[in-house]
This record gives structure tokens, C-alpha cells and sequence, in this order.
């Protein structure tokens, strides 16, 4: 079984942003809603481009800290980065393990807050 089809289309059905990075810091995928979060500075455009020029120099210094700490332990996988008030989101990043632990990247992980209003069950 492939099981890539299924994580690509889990990630791809987020309605939150997913923005993947290899260790050399190059944006390798976007979710659509990464895509349509980050439109104005480039959406699409950024996979190929370092994640680190999309950042001020303290969160470049923040990132490659983290990072760092990631290849220190097969333990060390999740650190919660920052709050935006203004659209209640928690962002997250999160290491990229290969079968034997070792770092092959990260990615960042945004959590909405809000509660959902859809309605339960609402599919017919």
C-alpha cells in the first residue's frame, strides 16, 4: 500500500497552513491553505526558496536554534513557537524522522483555537 497518497491528502485537507522543510531550510510543499495564507508573499511561489528569507533575523535565529535541538535527540520533535492574538493560532514546528530517527526536516504546524462551528454530523 501507498502510504504517501494517504499523508499527502491528510495534509492537503488541513484547513490549517502545513509548510514543509527539508534540513537545508528549502520549502519542499504547501499545503493550499499554506499556499493561501501566505499568497501576498509568494504562496506557490516559496516551494524552492529557504523558509529562513520569509523570516526576521530573530525568528531565522529561533528557527535554526530549533532545529538544532531537533538533531540532538530523536526525542526532541515539537516546540510551540508562537501565538497570533489576532487570528487566535498557535504555530508549531514539528521534526521530520526517517524510519531510523535521524532529522530529514520539519515543518510548521498552525492550530486554530476557535471553536469549530460547523455542524455535527452535517454531510447530507
Amino acid at each position: 500500500m501507498q502510504l504517501n497518497q494517504f499523508f499527502k491528502s491528510i495534509i492537503d485537507t488541513d484547513r490549517q497552513a502545513v509548510v514543509v522543510c527539508d534540513t537545508e531550510h528549502t520549502i519542499i510543499y504547501m499545503n493550499p491553505s499554506a499556499e493561501k495564507r501566505y499568497e501576498k508573499r509568494g504562496g506557490v511561489m516559496l516551494i524552492g526558496q529557504s523558509i529562513l528569507d520569509c523570516h526576521s533575523p530573530k525568528s531565522r535565529e529561533s528557527i535554526l536554534k530549533i532545529v538544532e535541538w531537533f538533531s540532538k535527540s530523536k526525542d526532541n520533535n515539537i516546540v510551540h513557537t508562537f501565538y497570533n492574538k489576532n487570528d487566535n493560532i498557535d504555530f508549531y514546528m514539528i521534526a521530520l524522522r526517517d524510519e531510523k530517527g535521524e532529522l530529514i526536516g520539519y515543518y510548521e504546524k498552525h492550530e486554530n483555537r476557535n471553536v469549530d462551528d460547523m455542524k455535527f454530523y452535517d454531510y447530507e
